[in-house]
């Protein structure tokens, strides 16, 4: 199932999308299940509640706005730095040389703030007094389904509600300065996410092929199969001693080709095009606009 959270005539909703993608058909569910998005219905299934009735009635897609596919998270976005062969290679020339030296030894994680989440075709805003080098990070998102502690990777999968699109925005002065990356990762506008969730049963994450634009110049073209720890193996790390809840968000690591990591490196400015792209997953397409 493709599953959407979007506003039209004024209200969030939350819709299953045709199999075309033209339109969407609303779920029966309460105003606060609504203000939740797609959480609402991840929490329904962890929870044993049948899943909602389906209107009759389609919608046209061109007829609403789409939102990010779970709006507010619950928590912190659980993020991944470096899980890409290429990538790890294409920075360890960088500032980043001397920091976890052996990317294979154990993945990097920290974490962006909830509030930093917006949607799949929303402005960006480039805070510039803060920080003259944003970069962009094309990346599949893992929606965690059930809660679990300690999950092993053989059962890591049967956890997985679904997966999205996400751009692991990033101020690369900022996350530089601090060392510890949650400040420049979480600016307002900073993980633009959707433009919907596919269900795990309708989608194979650990093949995803994951592409990103800037401007129409295709910048970043990976598999997840390039991945140095694959999905299963992320799943149990975060669980080792902390427990997992449903609609929980794994940011998966981004391929080679960000900004930074070209020579000379290219950040983002005003008025930029960035569009990321998963095979049979979905698009999400941001313009980036000078704020303070």
């Amino acid at each position: 199932m493709k599953l959407a959270t979007f506003v039209y005539k004024g209200s969030r909703r939350v819709g299953l999308l045709s199999d075309d993608g033209l339109s969407v058909q609303t779920l029966d569910l309460n105003n606060h299940e609504n203000e939740q998005g797609i959480l609402a219905l991840v929490d329904r299934k962890a929870s044993g509640k049948p899943f909602p009735g389906i209107s009759s009635d389609s919608i046209a897609l061109s007829d609403v706005r789409l939102e990010a596919p779970i709006p507010r998270p619950m928590r912190n976005i659980f993020c991944v730095g470096r899980n890409y062969h290429a990538h790890a290679k294409e920075l360890s020339t960088t500032v980043f040389k001397d920091n976890n030296t052996d990317p294979n030894a154990w993945p990097i994680v920290f974490t962006k703030v909830p509030e930093c989440v917006t949607g799949p075709y929303d402005d960006v805003y480039l805070p510039l007094k803060v920080s003259q080098q944003i970069d962009y990070e094309a990346e599949l998102l893992v929606v965690i389904g059930m809660q679990g502690k300690n999950i092993s990777k053989a059962d890591a999968m049967s956890y997985v509600y679904g997966f999205t699109v996400v751009n692991d925005v990033t101020a690369r002065d900022v996350q530089m300065r601090h060392q510890q990356w949650d400040l420049g990762k979480s600016f307002d506008t900073f993980c633009p996410m959707g433009p919907w969730i596919v269900t795990a049963d309708a989608f194979d994450g650990l093949n995803a092929h994951v592409k990103c634009w800037v401007n129409g110049e295709l910048r970043q073209d990976g598999n997840a199969a390039n991945m140095i720890f694959d999905i299963p193996t992320l799943i149990e790390t975060c669980s080792r001693g902390i427990t997992l809840y449903p609609g929980d968000l794994i940011a998966t690591g981004t391929p080679a080709g960000v900004g930074m990591g070209l020579n000379p490196p290219q950040y983002l400015k005003h008025g930029d095009k960035v569009r990321i792209e998963i095979a049979q997953l979905g698009a999400i397409e941001n313009t980036f606009i000078a704020s303070t």
